[in-house]
């Protein structure tokens, strides 16, 4: 008897490595298969298909991060250390993201990282109306510029954690 999602489990950890690799024109799906000891066959009867697979896996991998991540507007730059922290835990999901981006146009964010950052600009949003934060810049261009040191610090040789935080803090400062 199979089980369908012990099946799907074993595919999508196989297709970690292999997109966080290759991406999404590079992955192979017989490569997938392989490792994850399945038929490729699974692959379109769970996912419909090589790019199906891709977004399925992109989505689990950001809503990981949205949950052990949740937005503090007050303590932003606590906020992007902690980002910095899970982006060293996984850095797979940048890779992820990235080639998402290439693949699919910077301007399109997947559905499941749209959702999460439509949530935590209104958490920015609303602590900027009751004065807990900055409102030297709109909620969307807060947060996009914290979320982007957070990130930045992986493509400088010297950046750690603390150079993220205090960006942050200088960032907020009034």
């Amino acid at each position: 008897m199979r089980d369908k999602e012990a099946t799907k489990a074993k595919l999508l950890d196989a297709a970690l490595d292999e997109f966080a690799e290759y991406g999404i024109a590079g992955a192979r799906v017989d490569r997938i298969a392989a490792k994850a000891g399945c038929n490729k066959a699974m692959i379109y009867a769970y996912f419909d298909s090589k790019e199906g697979l891709f977004g399925e896996l992109l989505k689990i991998q950001i809503d990981r991060v949205v949950q052990s991540v949740p937005i503090t507007p007050e303590d932003l730059p606590g906020y992007a250390g902690r980002l910095f922290d899970a982006y060293r835990e996984e850095p797979k999901l940048l890779r992820l993201a990235a080639y998402h981006r290439l693949e699919n146009g910077f301007d399109a964010l997947p559905e499941s990282e749209a959702e999460a950052y439509r949530h935590k600009v209104e958490a920015v949003a609303q602590a900027q109306l009751e004065g807990r934060i900055t409102a030297a810049f709109n909620a969307t261009d807060l947060l996009d510029l914290v979320v982007h040191m957070s990130i930045l610090a992986f493509s400088t040789p010297n950046a750690n954690r603390d150079l993220v935080v205090r960006s942050v803090e200088r960032l907020i400062a009034e």
